[in-house]
Order: C-alpha cells, then sequence, then structure tokens
C-alpha cells in the first residue's frame, strides 16, 4: 500500500524532512526496542549466574542454546504476525496487539520461579511476530513508491531502535547487577538478589509507555495499516486447495520434528533431555524451511507477475546474506557478553562496570552515526550503490570487527583486556550494521509485492531468525582460554569475508534490474 493509497500526505515533511507519522512509529519503537534489549542485555547473564547469585545456575551451552532458540522465535515469528496482519486484521492493529503481549511477558519474567522464566520468553517471543515487521510496514506505507526520503526515514526509524538499546542496557543492568540497587533494596528488607526480576520489569514498563505513545500518536497514521478490505473476486482469498497444501506442510514439519525426536536423538537420555535438544536443533530449521516454503506457496496464491518473482528472487538473496550477518552480529547478546563478563577488565577504583552495560555500545554509536547515513544515501540519491552492494559492505565491517575480536582474545591468556577491544569490534560492527538493516527493511518494503509486504518484512525478521539461531550454536562453542577463542573468533571472521565476497559479485549482476527498479518508480514534482 502506497502513500497515495493511505492518504497520507505525500510531501509532509513535518517530522525533520518527513511525515509526521514518522514520529509517532520512532517513539513507539524506540520504547518497544528498549524493553526488547533491556531484557536482552540480561538474558545470558542471568541463566548463568548461580543460583546463590539470583540467577539459574546453567551451563553456558545450555544458556547459549536458549538464548539462540529465544531470538531466532523472536525473529521467525514475525513472519505469521505479518501474514496474519496482511489477510485479516491490519497492520495497524497487529501492532497493538503485539506490544500488550510483549509487556505482558516482561512483567511474567519479572516474577522469580522458572515457569514464569519460561512463559515470559514465549509471551515476548509472540508480541514480537505481531509488532516487529508490521509496525516496519507502516513506515514503507509513509512514502510513495520512488520517493527517495524512504531510505533516509527508515535509517531515522532504525535510530529510534537503537535509542532505545542505548537507554536500555544502562537502566535496566544497573537494576539486575548494580551493588548499589543491591543494597537499596537489601534496605527495604527484600532479597538482593531478586535484582534480576527489578531489570525484568524496567523493561515491562518501557513496552507500557511505548504502547501509550502509540495510542497517543494514531491521528498521524490515518489509512495507514488498516484491515484489508476482501472483494468477492480478490485474487488473496483463502481457497480449500491453499488451506491444504500448508495443512500438508505443516504436518511434514511435524513429522521431521517427531522422527528426530524417537529415532535420532540419543536413546539413552531421559525423554526430557531429548525433547530439549530438539527443541534446540530441530525446530528453528524446520520452522525457517517451512516459513520459505509458505512464502512460495502465498505467491502461487496471490497470482504474481513474472516481475513480481523476480523481485522475491532478489529478497531471498538479501535473506541469504542478513542470515550470515545476523548469526555474526547476534554475538554481542551471547559470546561478546560473555566476554565483557569473564575476560574484560571492567573494575576502575571502587567501581566494577555491569557487563551489560557493554550492551550500550552499539546503541550510543548508532544513535551517533545513523543521522550520517542516513544523509549520506540521500546526498547520494540515485547515484548510492544498490541494496546488495550495501549489504556486501555491512558483511565486509562485520568481519574486520571478528578479526579484532580474535586478536584481543589472544591477548587474554595474560589477564583480562581493556573494555577499548570491545569498544573497537562493535565500531566496526556498528558501520555494518548502518550497511544493512535500516537498508534492509527498506528494500523489503521496495521489492515486496504490494499483496505480501507485510509478509515479505516477516521473511526479512526470519532471516534474523535463522541467523541467531546460529548465533546461538556459535556462542555455545565460548570456552574462556584464549587459544579456543582466538580460533573460534577467526573461523567466523572467514566465513563472513567469504560471504562479503559472493555480495560484492551477486551486486553487479542483479544491479541492472536494481536499477529498473528504480528509475520506472519516479517521484512526482512537489506542488508548490
Amino acid at each position: 500500500m502506497s502513500s497515495a493509497e493511505t492518504g497520507i500526505e505525500k510531501y509532509d515533511k513535518s517530522f525533520f524532512g518527513h511525515p509526521s507519522g514518522l514520529s509517532t512509529l520512532f517513539f513507539t519503537e524506540m520504547w518497544e526496542r528498549f524493553s526488547y534489549y533491556g531484557m536482552r542485555a540480561l538474558l545470558v547473564l542471568y541463566m548463568v549466574a548461580g543460583v546463590p547469585e539470583g540467577g539459574l545456575g546453567f551451563s553456558t551451552a545450555d544458556a547459549t542454546a536458549i538464548y539462540g532458540l529465544y531470538t531466532a522465535s523472536v525473529y521467525f515469528l514475525p513472519l505469521i504476525g505479518g501474514w496474519i496482519a496482511d489477510r485479516f486484521i491490519g497492520v495497524k492493529r497487529s501492532t497493538f496487539i503485539g506490544g500488550v503481549i510483549i509487556a505482558a511477558g516482561h512483567f511474567s519474567l519479572a516474577v522469580p520461579t522458572l515457569t514464569f522464566f519460561y512463559l515470559g520468553l514465549v509471551l515476548v517471543a509472540i508480541g514480537t511476530g505481531f509488532l516487529k515487521s508490521n509496525i516496519s510496514a507502516m513506515v514503507g506505507d509513509l512514502y510513495s513508491e520512488g520517493d527517495e526520503r524512504r531510505d533516509g526515514g527508515f535509517s531515522i526509524f532504525y535510530m529510534g531502535i537503537n535509542l532505545g538499546g542505548l537507554i536500555s542496557p544502562l537502566a535496566c543492568g544497573f537494576l539486575a547487577q548494580s551493588e548499589t540497587f543491591r543494597n537499596f533494596i537489601a534496605g527495604f528488607g527484600l532479597d538482593p538478589r531478586s535484582s534480576w526480576h527489578f531489570g525484568f520489569a524496567l523493561a515491562g514498563v518501557g513496552m507500557v509507555a511505548g504502547l501509550i505513545q502509540y495510542v497517543v500518536g494514531k491521528r498521524h497514521l490515518d489509512g495507514v495499516g488498516e484491515a484489508p478490505v476482501k472483494k468477492a473476486d480478490d485474487a488473496t482469498a483463502i481457497t480449500p486447495s491453499y488451506i491444504i497444501q500448508i495443512s500438508v506442510l505443516v504436518v511434514v514439519c511435524v513429522a521431521i520434528i517427531l522422527s528426530y525426536l524417537f529415532a535420532f536423538s540419543d536413546a539413552t537420555l531421559p525423554m526430557a533431555d531429548r525433547i530439549r535438544g530438539t527443541i534446540t536443533s530441530v525446530i528453528p530449521p524446520v520452522m525457517i524451511i517451512g516459513g520459505l516454503v509458505a512464502v512460495i506457496l502465498t505467491g502461487l496464491q496471490d497470482k504474481l507477475s513474472t516481475d513480481e518473482w523476480k523481485r522475491l528472487g532478489i529478497i531471498i538473496i538479501l535473506f541469504l546474506l542478513a542470515a550470515l550477518f545476523w548469526a555474526g552480529f547476534e554475538q554481542q547478546g551471547s559470546s561478546f557478553s560473555l566476554f565483557a563478563d569473564q575476560l574484560t577488565q571492567r573494575t576502575f577504583g571502587s567501581f566494577e562496570i555491569p557487563a551489560s552495560w557493554f550492551q550500550s555500545i552499539n546503541g550510543i554509536m548508532i544513535v551517533i552515526m545513523a543521522p550520517i547515513f542516513g544523509i549520506l544515501w540521500v546526498r547520494m540519491g540515485k547515484k548510492q550503490p544498490n541494496d546488495v552492494f550495501k549489504f556486501a559492505l555491512g558483511l565486509f565491517f562485520l568481519a574486520l570487527g571478528f578479526i579484532v575480536m580474535a586478536y584481543a582474545s589472544g591477548l587474554t591468556g595474560a589477564g583480562k583486556v581493556s573494555p577499548m577491544w570491545l569498544v573497537s569490534v562493535f565500531f566496526l560492527h556498528t558501520c555494518g550494521e548502518l550497511c544493512l538493516s535500516p537498508v534492509g527493511l527498506s528494500s523489503m518494503t521496495k521489492l515486496a509485492p504490494g499483496k505480501m509486504v507485510g509478509l515479505m518484512l516477516g521473511v526479512w525478521f526470519l532471516a534474523s531468525s535463522l541467523g541467531s539461531f546460529a548465533a546461538g550454536q556459535i556462542a555455545g562453542e565460548f570456552k574462556a582460554e584464549a587459544g579456543a577463542l582466538g580460533t573460534l573468533f577467526t573461523n567466523v571472521a572467514i566465513v563472513v569475508f567469504i560471504g562479503a565476497a559472493i555480495a560484492f559479485v551477486l551486486s553487479f549482476i542483479v544491479g541492472g534490474f536494481l536499477r529498473s527498479r528504480q528509475t520506472t518508480a519516479e517521484v512526482p514534482v512537489e506542488p508548490a
């Protein structure tokens, strides 16, 4: 749905040269990301912390596997949420529903029992499925096709995401880990070990703030993201054959999962361990592959044109490159977090920096650098490199960061290292993120067939799901040993460098088609 169809004024420039609706979505997403990144900064540290310290006492392998499965779910479920919004309830209503469920999840995590811990993870993942891709789809709806402000708008939107990511690890981490706050609550007769749950509760408060912002600012989104109006001859209607195809796909996925559980898992292990191994090893890949097949079936159902199928092909290329990127980037919340906690010098005088605070470095750099990248793409106009080339740059910066990380790991044999090593790595990864992530969001809205925008944004987050699952497996190899860590990070760097080279070559192969998409969508002359 374009801005012309939504009723949004095409040349509205009331928010830093962009439509006023961007301000509503900017602040809503900022608070939603405050809740997500605040909780993410604590998650692995809370799981590996000993029970006497108020944690769960999980092993590193178990904690990172759960982290990988959780983040994979967070980025897989938007595929389903986008499909539901496109077909039934609209992206505007879906965004609100998702926010409510997310808030409930964070408050569940604030309850100090294992049952509520798992319930909270499930609720946050489901709520994110309803919210994440759909709020991004509304950003795309604010611009007409060919509007060169689009990439800049997504960069501003992305800055909001990371503004929340900047503040929340500091705030939630202070409540969860600082001795100052633990002594404070002990003064009220509370168990200081419960400080972790105050951090999780603050994340829930952030999501509530986002919901308030969304409701108050909805007047700027009139006509954007409304529920679809179905017609009698609508080609996107759910037909019996489509239901049969999806049902068969679901049955096949379930059969694969059950066959692994009963035929291929270690029969000597207790059933609980076999189920957990199946969940962490098999379900995410099956869900992701099944999701891609569902996308293809939806494309067939919608009777896409040849041009639209080509655009879907470009989306698949970007999907694979993005999955590789996120497999490396998501080490920030797992292996890098453990590196900060166990191998980084954090004590200065009498003050010890909470390990979770390092999660704010990326947000700080995004807030500083996102406007620069946004201005750069706008200034370059039609001369800017195509999206696949930008992805190649993103992967290149990511690989450089892992080279630095491998070198820093080699220094840990002599003791804890300076925090500036992590700062340097976060800087390089932030450069890569700004080349890839906001551009990826924008490209999904540019390339997706009009009837599949929400679904294709779900595919974009599906790449994050696949990458996050892989990230959890990589982080499970974390050992606080200089040689082992150096080898691990070097191997990641090599794989990412290869991906960057492939992306660079592909950028020339598909560049002509992408340029034709830009030149055929001219922006109307602004009226006086």
